[in-house]
């Protein structure tokens, strides 16, 4: 603390972080009337649990307005700031309370960045009471947080907020005077729609990109401050680039580098790409779609396209935009150039077609494992012959049902290495063809 700490103006959504579960926006699923998460901070029965989520959602604001409504003693830690001493003194504290029959409830912000050791050292306090742990983390906990503290923590998954929450908390920060409110700000609507898209679920992004085009409006002589789509776009270092991420320019952009890729076109499809990025879409999204592409149209005539693309979505998990920029662009280039086959995609469309025909179809029986002394009985697993006790590993055993058999799904290409496969799928036709019913 300083003498000028007052002074120093708090960012907007510092200013406009909810007090209470009435101020909270989304999370309907848990803070709704009646929900389990609401009761639990309302009866002030807090249990050990961590908050999943993506960045700006409330899981730090959902902290304190437990810590605003219980009796406990609440304490705050940030993986990032805090060290090993700090947070023994914690512990001891708490355990020396807990002989008072005193709570304490330690929220643990980025559970994740703490090490297994460090996780470790909170374990044997979580088991005997001394603390009630709620950790907050951006990462899935399945992963980042050790088995045996997880194990005692229910998981609470925050959702991004929906544009419609996001541009709710846009008006409020407009007539609270503890944002905007006691200024006469003029702003359309449309303007807050992109800010409210643009922010992809994160409020923080949102209320820091309104308060960045605010400072930067046209101030006229009335003291009205104008904000205009210029305003937007210097303030976003974006160009007439944004575009609703669920409407219609959406889709033709994905569209666009989709069919580039699948027409060898490397140029038109770093352009296309390059197009969505700088336009504020979620590497992720795009790196799903190039997944879903290396198998739809590359699929076995080079099967390494699954493992460039499965690659570029783990690196765009791990480091995000702007940095991921060029891993994506190594897997789309990768697409482009690679040997084409849509083989996967029609053999599993006219099989997925026969499923529906044939639903009820049983499954023969020597194809049926025989676990219980009944379905022996009942010769499940009777005729089936296993591949490995045969020198060639292949029998001619059937494994449609009756009314398929005979039925082809898979269609190799000549392209790539899929030639390869397609010749192997041939001379086992053959020799099954050859030997059946010997």
């Amino acid at each position: 603390m300083s003498l000028f700490t007052n002074t120093v103006p708090q960012p907007l959504a510092a200013r406009l972080r909810p007090r209470s579960l009435e101020e909270f926006a989304g999370q309907k699923h848990l803070l709704g009337e009646g929900k389990v998460l609401r009761k639990l901070i309302e009866s002030d029965q807090i249990s050990a649990m961590i908050f999943w989520g993506p960045p700006g959602v409330g899981k730090t604001t959902l902290a304190q307005i437990i810590a605003n409504r219980t009796r406990a003693e609440f304490v705050s830690l940030s993986a990032v700031t805090s060290g090993v001493k700090e947070i023994r003194e914690v512990m001891q504290k708490a355990d020396e309370e807990r002989l008072y029959g005193k709570r304490t409830i330690l929220f643990l912000d980025e559970i994740h960045r703490f090490n297994k050791a460090q996780q470790d050292a909170f374990l044997p306090f979580v088991e005997k009471g001394a603390i009630v742990l709620i950790g907050a983390t951006t990462e899935n906990p399945s992963f980042e947080v050790n088995g045996a503290l997880l194990s005692r923590c229910r998981v609470f998954v925050l959702q991004a907020l929906g544009p419609e929450d996001i541009a709710e908390l846009l008006a409020k920060a407009l007539r609270d005077p503890r944002g905007f409110g006691n200024q006469q700000i003029d702003i359309p609507e449309d303007i807050l729609d992109k800010i409210a898209r643009f922010a992809n679920g994160d409020a923080r992004a949102a209320l820091s990109t309104l308060e960045m085009v605010v400072l930067n409006g046209d101030l006229d002589p009335e003291g009205v401050s104008h904000v205009t789509n210029e305003t937007l776009e210097q303030c976003i270092s974006k160009k007439s680039l944004l575009y609703d991420k669920n409407g219609e320019e959406h889709y033709n952009l994905i569209s666009a580098l989709h069919k580039s890729m699948r027409n060898s076109d490397p140029d038109a499809a770093v352009y296309w790409l390059a197009r969505m990025l700088e336009a504020g879409e979620d590497p992720l999204y795009v790196a799903r779609r190039v997944t879903r592409f290396a198998s739809e149209d590359v699929g076995l005539a080079d099967p390494r396209a699954l493992q460039i693309a499965v690659a570029a979505y783990q690196a765009c998990h791990f480091i995000g935009m702007p940095e991921c920029s060029v891993h994506l662009t190594e897997a789309v280039v990768y697409m482009a150039l690679a040997p084409k086959s849509n083989a996967m995609e029609t053999a599993y469309m006219e099989a997925a077609a026969d499923a529906g025909e044939q639903i009820a179809e049983p499954v023969p029986l020597h194809l049926r494992n025989a676990p219980t002394s009944l379905m022996k009985e009942l010769e499940y697993g009777k005729g089936y012959r296993y591949a490995h006790d045969y020198e060639e590993k292949l029998t001619d055993m059937t494994c449609l049902p009756e009314s398929l058999l005979g039925k082809e799904y898979y269609h190799p290409t000549t392209q790539g290495e899929e030639a390869g496969f397609g010749k192997r799928n041939e001379e086992i036709k053959d020799w099954k063809a050859k030997h059946r019913g010997e």
